[in-house]
């Protein structure tokens, strides 16, 4: 028979496929021969195991090919020991971003002994491949209305390092940091202690905190960099990582308004919002929703299956709470399994429990509302602020004017604003049962004032200030002046450099640090 597609267990038990492998037959006492499969199978059959680095980036690529109308690949920068961090995009048209089209993210082995969540990305993107083909109108609705981002393996470094203990026997320290023997999760910029001092300051916002500059003083993996220039390159609207050792779904705040606490209830202003999120995954698993306290877990039965981060347990540095208070994207935690590193005889058992929850939260991107800020001519408004009254958290417009933002069901009185106009209001309803986001768009007019609004907004923009992000080299030495946010050798100085720095006493230093 010809074999035109990926083929998918589920498909062959219900029998609508020959041939397809059972890899549960090593559980049963059966013989297990993979060499027995047919010759003509697609390069991209669905084989329950693990894959080393090369395994997964030629899995990629092979799925990619499979469905190039509707998937790509693409490295979003390299780890330390300089492998690819390989991504795996969907999208109906792959490589752009579409207007009104939300952009969804998965990362996965962040910790490198961590490898289920790598597993099970490497998975959903044969199956997204192979139900678009096959038809499942789920998975073609998915892709022709959402731009998803898959990144199996953060981590390849400490993978390679867990790997070499064998599936079964790791524990729970080899693999986990990085080449460098650093912890990307306690890696990001301390945003969140920057956000509890403004919270108690009237009319600050808590959102789009930028990185401050001591941060680039210490260690930065060319992991995390990597993370933070792709969250800058793409306006992602939802997100969430996943990791193992656990059942349970937690959300940010990770880190505790009171440090000295270990376990603080510590919400954002979106709590609302992330408990939403966090329940669209939870409820959708078939383990994290069982209300039996007997397996790894028990401890969160009793809160559905999600808690907020603090209060399980507070450290700083997270990238969930990176994620949203410099950005405009809201990301979870999974832990998507009792065991870090399981044998492969369970891989099928555990993509068949968070399947459809991989696929639900994915989902949630498509909840609140978007729309697109113009102004009276049509022509779109960058970096317009979206906020919506009680919620100290804006989200901005992308580079044409769109913009997403989430939001449980609701009454909310929202309003648009940017530099040189005047704000506008309006009142929106979202029902309890709709699950598409709402169309809510904004024409703004000028403010009465705009000369000078004008007049300073040009200012801003003739300021170019020296980015550390864009051009600060992980792999130099602790110490070197572009680590430290020096300007860079050879760097032009702005046309109003000469003038402040001649002020001697009174000249700003603040303006001129940031050189």
């Amino acid at each position: 028979m010809a074999w035109p597609y990926f083929l998918d267990c589920d498909r062959f038990f219900a029998g609508e496929e020959e041939g397809c492998f059972d890899p549960l037959a090593k559980l049963r006492g059966e013989v297990y021969v993979e060499e027995d499969l047919p010759s003509d199978l697609p390069a991209t059959f669905i084989r329950f195991k693990h894959h080393s680095y090369s395994q997964m980036v030629s899995m990629l690529k092979k799925t990619a090919a499979k469905c190039s109308h509707i998937a790509t690949t693409y490295s979003i920068g390299r780890s330390f020991e300089g492998k690819d961090l390989f991504v795996i995009e969907f999208s109906t048209k792959p490589g752009h971003h579409e207007l009104l089209k939300p952009e969804f993210k998965y990362i996965g082995n962040m910790h490198g002994n961590e490898v289920v969540g790598r597993e099970l990305l490497i998975y959903l993107a044969q199956y997204l491949c192979s139900e678009y083909l096959l038809g499942n109108p789920r998975i073609q609705t998915l892709i022709n209305n959402t731009r998803i981002h898959l990144l199996p393996s953060l981590n390849p470094d400490g993978y390679e390092l867990a790997a070499e203990e064998g599936a079964g026997y790791n524990g729970w320290i080899i693999g986990r940091q990085t080449a460098q023997n650093l912890d990307l999760n306690r890696n990001f910029p301390d945003l969140t202690s920057e956000a509890y001092r403004r919270a108690g300051i009237n009319g600050a916002r808590l959102d789009h905190i930028p990185i401050p500059q001591s941060y680039w003083w210490g260690k930065v993996a060319p992991e995390t960099k990597a993370v933070m220039k792709w969250l800058r390159s793409i306006p992602f609207v939802l997100s969430a990582s996943l990791h193992g050792g656990e059942l349970v779904v937690t959300y940010p705040y990770d880190y505790s308004r009171h440090p000295t606490e270990e376990k603080m209830f510590s919400p954002t202003p979106d709590e609302k919002t992330f408990q939403m999120l966090a329940k669209a995954y939870a409820n959708a698993h078939p383990v994290i929703s069982d209300r039996s306290e007997l397996r790894c877990g028990g401890n969160f039965v009793k809160r559905g299956g999600i808690i907020n981060g603090a209060e399980w347990y507070s450290f700083t540095g997270g990238m969930a709470d990176f994620n949203y208070l410099h950005t405009n994207c809201f990301e979870v935690t999974v832990e998507v399994g009792c065991e870090k590193f399981p044998l492969e005889e369970e891989l099928f058992t555990i993509w068949h429990e968070n399947r459809d929850a991989l696929l639900n939260y994915m989902e949630m991107v498509h909840r609140g509302i978007k729309g697109i800020v113009s102004d009276k001519f049509g022509n779109p408004i960058k970096n317009a602020r979206i906020s919506v009254r009680g919620i100290r958290h804006d989200v901005t417009t992308a580079a044409d004017g769109d913009y997403w933002r989430l939001l449980p069901p609701g009454t909310y009185i929202v309003s648009a604003q940017a530099a040189g106009y005047s704000r506008v209001m309006k009142r929106v309803t979202l029902p309890a049962k709709m699950k598409r986001a709402g169309r809510v768009d904004f024409v703004l007019r000028p403010a009465e004032s705009w000369p000078s609004k004008l007049l300073r907004r040009s200012m801003e923009d003739a300021y170019d200030p020296y980015d550390p992000l864009e051009l600060f080299d992980p792999h130099a030495q602790h110490g070197q002046p572009e680590a430290r946010g020096g300007s860079p050798p050879g760097r032009e100085k702005p046309w109003w450099w000469s003038y402040f720095s001649s002020l001697d006493l009174h000249k700003p230093l603040w303006l001129l640090k940031q050189r």
